[in-house]
Parts: structure tokens; sequence; C-alpha cells
């Protein structure tokens, strides 16, 4: 698909419901960047991992916010939009089980989220993007021209993150996944700062039933009329 104008697509939903797999189809369907803003919180809640400030998977948060100044994180602009984090490569370490299961706790922190959300807004200035995350259409571009709200249903959502994670963690078991995902639908709903909420003026999204060529399909109808409405 090709046009003058670029927009911006903001995605929004639930863990493992498929926003990312959209997103990326449908940035190389219409020639846009795609941002996994999930991908940087990973990376922050990584890096929390990596620097011991997790007891007993509790967040000592204010050590966090002392030393995030020291992270920078970035896409390469290579084709693989792998994550960057300090110069490191960190692409399947984010995906762990260990990630997972803090990273709802590290995104809830307010100096956390002002840091991503400011980098965020920066990436996407210039529309052309597509962006998924959690509150994507309702914080970081509540401007956007297009959003969606995805869902899927929590077997789907289960069977797709267990199958993504048997890639790098084969220990990981579906009940675990399950409620795993649970935990962060608890989260981050009803976490005080930027919660999961769909924006009033998204389109639902349920994925839970359509093949992935058939999303695509469909996000692409809804581009082509917000395009035919802009000009």
């Amino acid at each position: 698909m090709v046009h003058a104008n670029k927009i911006t697509i903001a995605i929004d939903g639930y863990a493992s419901s498929g926003k990312s797999t959209l997103g990326k189809d449908l940035a190389k369907a219409l020639g846009y960047i795609f941002i996994d803003s999930g991908a940087m919180y990973r990376g922050v809640a990584w890096f929390a991992l990596e620097k011991g400030l997790f007891n007993e998977r509790r967040l000592n948060a204010s050590a966090l916010i002392a030393i995030l100044p020291e992270v920078t994180l970035h896409f390469s602009t290579d084709g693989s939009q792998a994550l960057i984090l300090n110069g490191q490569d960190v692409s399947v370490e984010i995906r762990s089980k260990e990630v997972s299961q803090v990273v709802s706790e590290v995104a809830a922190i307010g100096e956390v989220r002002k840091k991503l959300v400011e980098s965020q807004r920066k990436i996407g200035s210039r529309g052309g993007i597509v962006m998924d995350g959690r509150d994507i259409g309702t914080v970081v571009f509540p401007e956007a021209e297009l959003k969606l709200f995805v869902t899927a249903d929590l077997e789907t959502r289960s069977q797709r993150r267990f199958q993504e994670m048997q890639k790098n963690d084969a220990a990981a078991t579906l009940q675990e996944v399950k409620e795993n995902l649970l935990q962060r639908d608890d989260f981050d709903t009803k976490r005080a700062i930027s919660p999961l909420i769909k924006a009033e003026d998204a389109i639902v999204f349920d994925t839970s039933s359509i093949s992935r060529e058939e999303q695509l399909k469909k996000a692409l109808q809804l581009v082509k009329t917000v395009l035919g409405h802009e000009g």
C-alpha cells in the first residue's frame, strides 16, 4: 500500500494477544517503522535483573530509579528491529521467563514510564510508525489516527506465549505461562500509572480465531479507511 500520507498507528492489548505480530506485519506491508514498546520495558526489567535489584522477586525501585540514567535503548536499523541496550543486543534475553515474571512491576514505575514514553514519542514524532504496547493510544500517542485494542481468549494467548518461550526456555510449562498471563493482566489493568485500558476511539480487534493473514487483511482495510478519510 502506497500513500502520500503517513499516519501513526497505536496498537494496545493484553500480553500475548498477538499485537506485536500484527504490528510487525502491518508495518512491513505499509513500509512503516514498527516499535515494540513492550520490548523496551522488558529491556529495563532485564537490566534490573542483571544489576541484582530483585530480592525474591521484589524490586528495589529506588535503586532502579537511581541508575535509570545509565540505560540507553534503541532498535537496530538493519531490518531486524533488535533491541540494543547499552550497546548490547538483548533481543533473546528479554524474552526469558525471568523477565516475563517481573516486567509488569518494572513497567509500573512512573520514572521508568516517563523515560520510555519520551523515547517513544521521539521515535514516532514524524508519523509512519506502528507502535504496540499497553498505553500507546491512551498516553503515548492519544492523537494517533488509528488505534487498535487487540484481544484474544486466555487459552489462545497461553498457547502462543508457551510456543514462543519454548524457543528460549524449554523448562517453562503451559500452566506457568497461563498463571503468569493472569498475573500480568491483573497488574497491568490495575496499576495506578498508565493502566491498560481501551482508548475511547480504539477499535477492538479479536485475534482468537482468525489467521495471521486474515488479521493483516482486516487491519489494512482499516488503514485504507483512515487514509481515505484523510484525503
